[in-house]
């Protein structure tokens, strides 16, 4: 939040983390649960191969998302697939990600829900523990975009 390195204690990343420019979560739009966002870009979990350069600006293809509450706000996260990895070609989806990388999806939803919990902190929740399609990821990038 203070433009600061993150650090997590839960363990080591699997997936790069970054964010969509020109995205905004606007704190007073309110989610079915009654959540606003949390006033942040909209957060990017990509999940190929390897680490990808910090700071860097790689084209992703969008596979879905996940709502995160997070103390009380709406925190989605997009999960995306960097074009020039090797099974780009192969993932389209959030299912042919857990076809093509078993157990991935179920990874990501122990992580967010989890990560806090190694700094005293309870466990997160999510709106749903099924990802949304690429089609509502879309819609969610259009919203914050306007």
């Amino acid at each position: 939040k203070d433009g600061s390195p993150r650090y997590y204690t839960y363990g080591t990343p699997f997936f790069n983390y970054g964010l969509i420019p020109q995205t905004w979560e606007d704190p007073s739009l309110m989610s079915p649960q009654g959540n606003g966002g949390d006033n942040d870009p909209l957060d990017v979990m990509e999940i190929g191969e390897g680490p990808l350069k910090m700071g860097s600006i790689n084209p992703c293809k969008v596979l879905g998302s996940l709502e995160l509450i997070d103390e009380g706000e709406t925190d989605h996260k997009i999960i995306c697939i960097v074009l020039s990895d090797p099974d780009a070609n192969r993932i389209n989806s959030m299912g042919d990600l857990d076809a093509v990388k078993p157990g991935t999806t179920a990874r990501l939803i122990d992580w967010l829900k989890r990560y806090k919990t190694s700094d005293g902190k309870p466990e997160n929740s999510l709106a749903q523990d099924v990802p949304t399609s690429v089609e509502e990821a879309l819609d969610i990038i259009e919203e914050t975009h306007q």
